[in-house]
């Protein structure tokens, strides 16, 4: 019988699972000889307890799956970072849930940030293409010296000095919250242009009702 798996913002309750995601991103980035940024279950922990991270689990309460979000430069940019599923759960769509989940959670706790990411991950990139980000260069990204820190852990970061970190290994993704849903964004304008010109006709009216009255 297939399990019901769900997916969630966490809560301070998940915080006990920050072990046991901090080492299997270190063993799952072990076993693709790539790095991520590591990040220490305190750290973790950190991230679910301030509402920043979805979790997906079972009914039961087995732990299937996370990721977090970062904020830089004060906010302007944010990043979904840390996506990781347990094995045992790979390649049911989970990791899709995952993304879409964070990606609203960012778009509500950040709606004016950009949205980036680095992967080398092809099914990553696709389903970040499908929220609607684009491929950029790294020059669009985020300069804050904190984040780019981060890559010092992964086994690229010789050539994405070497290179000035204008590019690497990884594909530099980018959501611009101002062309999200530009068709949406013409209704909702069309829908305000619409409510101001009846209130006006009813304004204009009520004079007129008003001049009549008198006369």
């Amino acid at each position: 019988m297939e399990q019901k798996i769900i997916v969630r913002v966490a809560h301070s309750g998940d915080a006990s699972f920050a072990n046991a995601i901090t080492d299997e991103m270190a063993s799952s980035a072990k076993a693709r000889g790539t790095g991520i940024a590591k990040r220490s279950p305190e750290y973790v922990a950190k991230k679910i307890i301030e509402g920043k991270s979805v979790i997906a689990h079972t009914e039961e309460g087995t732990w299937v799956g996370f990721c977090y979000i970062e904020a830089w430069q004060h906010g302007q940019f944010v990043a979904n970072s840390g996506l990781i599923v347990a094995p045992a759960f790979r390649k049911t769509g989970i990791a899709k849930k995952i993304k879409q989940t964070i990606f609203q959670l960012s778009r509500e706790k950040y709606p004016d940030s950009k949205i980036f990411g680095l992967t080398t991950g092809l099914a990553v990139m696709k389903i970040n293409s499908e929220l609607g980000y684009e491929p950029v260069t790294y020059s669009e990204l985020t300069d804050d010296e904190e984040f780019w820190a981060g890559c010092k852990s992964c086994v690229n970061y010789e050539i994405l000095m070497s290179k000035e970190r204008k590019n690497c290994m990884c594909t530099a993704m980018l959501f611009e919250p101002k062309q999200a849903n530009p068709t949406e964004a013409k209704a909702d304008e069309f829908s305000k242009n619409a409510n101001l010109y009846e209130r006006f006709m009813k304004i204009k009216e009520s004079k007129l009702l008003n001049w009549f009255r008198k006369k």
